[in-house]
């Protein structure tokens, strides 16, 4: 059984533990908030350049830009979002577990076959260190960061499909539902489907009345590249927004077993204290029947 000071000094330490652990719960509180607000100030963007494309892809069939028509598949590129520390639950673990899956499944562990682009620490050093190739990454990233921030593996990631070394580009990340759940999405971003660019036909209909200048296709060569990009900056926002509430949730999660583990180990201490106690009063008792 373990002594007193022993007893003791755990629970210092776990009250101590408690106590940080309770502080980063209410910093990722803090910064969830932000990132929420973040994400909702960017969408009105995603959604008029979504109107845009929606006008120009819809009113012409017959557009030969390489990012709207699909090709044999030879080689695909992914672009996985991971945060950049730790203590955040499963986060970073349902996403590795996606990655790996996808590359055994469609690719044999066949490197010539894929290329990755991996924005956070923690997905990076985790890949670099199962042996996987990686073509671009990105660490470092603020808590609430802007789109210069990723802007390069971005612009890259979509060069590679332009240029067709790529013939396919998907996207991993963590899409926020709601705080306590956040689910491991896979979304492909080139080529853009039909249905991605003439989701809502309707509205797409009255746009495709504008006239537009100099032509359609000099506009999707500058436009399109940029929705790519968007969908990437718009996922990286998400991904924020679900790694605060997972670690948010992973944090109290920790203070509340930190809580319940002080009061078991006080329970201890003082049954321990107790039977110490108990002992001495029975060594004093039997020296003083001893002496009679």
């Amino acid at each position: 059984m373990a002594s007193l000071r022993e007893i003791k000094g755990r629970i210092g330490s776990t009250k101590k533990m408690s106590q940080i652990t309770s502080a980063m719960h209410m910093v990722s509180n803090s910064k969830l908030r932000r990132a929420e607000e973040n994400t909702k100030r960017f969408q009105p963007y995603m959604d008029k350049i979504q109107d845009a494309v929606q006008a120009i892809a819809s009113g012409d069939n017959t557009s030969s830009h390489p990012m709207l028509r699909e090709r044999p598949v030879k080689r695909t590129g992914y672009v996985i979002i991971t945060s950049d520390s730790g203590l955040a639950g499963p986060y970073n673990a349902n996403i590795m577990k996606e990655i790996t899956r996808l590359i055994s499944e469609r690719h044999n562990d066949n490197p010539e076959s894929y290329d990755l682009f991996v924005i956070g620490r923690m997905g990076y050093e985790f890949l670099e260190n199962q042996g996987y190739s990686i073509t671009n990454h990105r660490i470092g990233l603020e808590d609430q960061p802007d789109f210069s921030s990723v802007k390069e593996i971005a612009q890259q990631s979509v060069a590679q499909f332009a240029n067709e070394d790529v013939d396919e580009l998907y996207i991993i990340y963590n899409k926020f539902i709601n705080v306590l759940e956040q689910k491991v999405n896979t979304r492909q971003l080139l080529p853009l489907s039909e249905s991605a660019v003439t989701a809502n036909e309707t509205q797409a209909s009255n746009l495709s009345t504008y006239e537009f200048e100099p032509d359609k296709e000099s506009i999707l060569e500058t436009i399109l590249p940029q929705y790519a990009e968007s969908l990437v900056y718009g996922a990286l926002l998400d991904a924020k927004a679900s790694e605060h509430a997972a670690r948010m949730t992973a944090m109290k999660a920790a203070t509340d077993n930190a809580k319940e583990l002080v009061d078991d180990l006080s329970l201890q201490y003082n049954r321990a204290r107790q039977a110490a106690i108990t002992q001495e009063i029975t060594e004093i008792v039997g020296g003083a029947s001893a002496l009679e």
